[in-house]
């Protein structure tokens, strides 16, 4: 595997999980279809050396492996999600998973709507 030097050069997500490890390259790309998914008029790129995706040039979120776990980075707004997070480790703007225990898929489509509807928010005041 690639190391991390490596990943952080990466141009495009493509490149980036190309670096990754099978096992949480399958999980990252699971969870990249799902934030798509819920979030399509995002625009992908790496931000903060990961896998990001901006909304009209606003960041909107991250993910990416680390050495133990993988990590979802939506931002504050996992606050509003605590039960349905519950079995994870979180951290103030990250929720931590692994390729055997994936955050559920309509968890992922409510963290991403519940971001969006931040990220627009504040694009109005």
């Amino acid at each position: 595997t690639p190391s991390i030097p490596a990943m952080k050069k990466a141009a495009t997500i493509d490149d980036f999980l190309a670096a990754v490890a099978d096992e949480q390259r399958a999980a990252l790309e699971e969870l990249r279809k799902q934030v798509r998914a819920a979030a399509p008029e995002a625009i992908e790129v790496i931000a903060y050396c990961l896998p990001s995706l901006r909304l009209r040039g606003k960041y909107l979120l991250s993910f990416g492996p680390a050495k133990k776990h993988l990590s979802f980075y939506p931002g504050a707004v996992l606050n509003d999600f605590k039960l349905d997070l519950s079995g994870f480790e979180t951290t103030k703007g990250s929720i931590h998973f692994t390729p055997e225990k994936p955050i559920p898929a309509n968890v992922v489509t409510k963290l991403v709507t519940a971001r969006l509807t931040y990220v627009e928010s504040r694009e109005r005041r």
